[in-house]
């Protein structure tokens, strides 16, 4: 089997952000970044999706588990002066999304997001694609990124429109509403709600059905769902990455972002 030290299991060694073990078949990724309610920068993303891609020919990862540290599981990309670098950086930040969720969906493994408290944003879109995404009570989703003037990326233009259809995908883009744990089941953006003193146990019973089950059928069960569901995703990726460097350069990013910075309502100037 394929050691922990193969996947850069100690954090403080490997990317900045991520914390990773690799034991009997499982690969754990939990987004380490606390302080930051997990959000994401490009060396995350990047070594994310490095980390995926390497395990998908590995045959001693027999499932993925993705799950946050703290009290969120991802408050998407990150608008921190610390980690913003202009207008590239959105792009990069963008771009590396966009290698994390082809890896995810392409990999041969399930892969089970674990969603114990608020997703925003790319975080989303993260969760939606996963297999499975397991949450809390506590959980919520919000896309959020059109009241900083942006619109959704990694994908969730396509899977959050596959998972809840095209009216409640808009409803939640347009309107930045959040939606709870029990809405986000009622509408499938998620496949399971536990109590949080339940979710890792209803989670290990998840994973080890998993373990125990034919691989080579999860791979092509996989694929198929996938193929028919996300046959959108690889063109949505494309149009998102145009949109998001047209929209950063706009005086309604501009005005989003400030109002983001300085926690007030945005005045969109339209344009």
């Amino acid at each position: 089997m394929t050691g922990v030290g193969d996947y850069q299991a100690e954090k403080n060694t490997a990317v900045q952000g991520l914390s990773v073990s690799h034991v009997d078949g499982v690969l754990a990724v939990t987004i380490d970044r606390p302080e930051n309610l997990n959000a994401l920068t490009v060396p995350v993303l990047s070594g994310l999706a490095d980390l995926l891609e390497s395990a998908a020919g590995d045959p001693g990862v027999k499932v993925v588990r993705l799950g946050g540290a703290g009290r969120a599981f991802c408050a998407g990309a990150s608008m921190n002066v610390d980690d913003w670098h202009g207008v590239g950086s959105a792009i990069e930040i963008a771009r590396q999304g966009n290698r994390v969720v082809r890896a995810i969906t392409a990999m041969p493994q399930p892969v089970v997001a674990v969603v114990h408290g608020p997703a925003a944003g790319s975080g989303v879109s993260l969760a939606l694609a996963c297999d499975l995404v397991l949450a809390s009570e506590k959980a919520y989703f919000t896309l959020a990124v059109t009241k900083v003037g942006l619109m959704p990326d990694a994908g969730a233009s396509s899977s959050l429109a596959a998972a809840v259809g095209r009216g409640r995908a808009m409803r939640m883009a347009l309107l930045n509403e959040r939606l709870s744990a029990a809405q986000a089941l009622a509408w499938g953006l998620v496949c399971a709600v536990y109590p949080p003193e339940q979710l890792e146990w209803e989670t290990n019973k998840v994973i080890h059905a998993l373990l125990a089950g034919p691989t080579a059928a999860f791979s092509e069960t996989k694929a198929a769902i996938n193929a028919a569901t996300l046959d959108g995703l690889e063109p949505a990726l494309e149009r998102e990455l145009h949109g998001l460097a047209v929209l950063v350069e706009s005086d309604d990013f501009i005005e989003g972002a400030s109002a983001f910075h300085q926690r007030r309502p945005a005045a969109f100037p339209g344009g």
